[in-house]
């Protein structure tokens, strides 16, 4: 076993472990979340060219304070590009099933958006989606400035290859965004905006937007790192009538907050993390019916969760 095999191996041997002793020790917890994204951009790269991968293994994936598997495992990794200039590109992926296990009926007949065909109109009967992978692109451009400061703008593009031939009122979930942030040492504030006709999936979604500010603060040399969170996806109050009908909902009931509490820890080439997620998310809205953030589970994809995460960088 050489060197490079042998830390891969000690990571994820350690990383499934974890795993099972998260299923262990929450089983009064409903579901288990963990917290990964695209790779943090605001380092600059060391040499005129510079090309970074990264694998990982997560409990659960969560995006925004939402589950995106429904509570099981995410396989993911990603490559990135980066040039001394401050430009860069990167593609990311990770198996994903919210927008397939979502609810196409009521809450008390539900029936996921993968095989709605119970459902009845506007559904269209022996049609399916099938959409089970995240794909992301992203790029811009970085730069620091005075003493500890940065700034980071860009676009960022979600993509789910798969089968649509049964969207009834949702619309297909490919996303694009455009973001800046600003940082200053570990402190870090982030605005996304939607430029895509839909946000994923939902009609009449243009323009949601998205606050997060971020914190990542070092344990002196401990190879720890504590994370904290606070977000607020915005929602405009548009009708969708197609979808909300006469349930006393628009499109605002899909606005939430969400926060975040975690740490992570570096080793053998490694970076292993555990955290605490939150999410105000409705379930339904006014008629109790109509769903909101209630997937064909029966459960709510946001509120509380904790879990286990491990990435190794290339």
């Amino acid at each position: 076993m050489n060197p490079e095999t042998g830390t891969m191996h000690r990571c994820f041997v350690t990383a499934l472990l974890g795993l099972a002793l998260t299923g262990a020790a929450v089983a009064q917890i409903p579901e288990t979340v963990a917290t990964s994204h695209q790779a943090d951009q605001s380092g600059l790269p060391k040499s005129a060219h510079s090309f970074t991968a990264n694998i990982g293994i997560a409990s659960q994936y969560v995006f925004r304070g939402l589950t995106q598997t429904n509570g099981k495992p995410a396989v993911q990794g990603g490559l990135d590009y980066a040039h001394a200039s401050g430009f860069y590109l990167g593609t990311w992926l990770s198996n994903s099933s919210w927008f397939t296990d979502q609810n196409a009926g009521i809450a008390s007949a539900p029936v996921s958006l993968s095989s709605p065909g119970r459902a009845g109109a506007p559904y269209v009967t022996n049609r399916s989606n099938r959409a089970n992978l995240e794909w992301d692109f992203y790029g811009g451009y970085k730069h620091t400035f005075a003493t500890d400061w940065s700034y980071d703008v860009g676009l960022f593009e979600v993509y789910y290859p798969g089968v649509y031939d049964n969207l009834g009122p949702y619309r297909q979930p490919n996303t694009t965004e455009a973001y800046a942030q600003l940082g200053y040492r570990w402190l870090s504030f982030k605005y996304s905006k939607a430029i895509s006709t839909h946000f994923f999936g939902i009609n009449e979604s243009k323009g949601t937007s998205y606050a997060d500010l971020s914190a990542v603060f070092p344990i002196q040399d401990t190879g720890f790192k504590l994370l904290a969170h606070v977000g607020r996806q915005i929602y405009p109050g548009n009708p969708n009538t197609g979808y909300w009908g006469a349930s006393g909902g628009d499109n605002s009931f899909f606005t939430y907050s969400d926060v975040r509490l975690g740490l992570t820890f570096e080793r053998w080439g490694c970076t292993f993390g555990a955290a605490w997620t939150y999410a105000d998310s409705r379930r339904a809205a006014p008629d109790g019916e109509t769903t909101a953030y209630l997937n064909a589970f029966g459960k709510n994809i946001g509120r509380s969760r904790v879990a286990i995460l491990v990435t190794r960088n290339f």
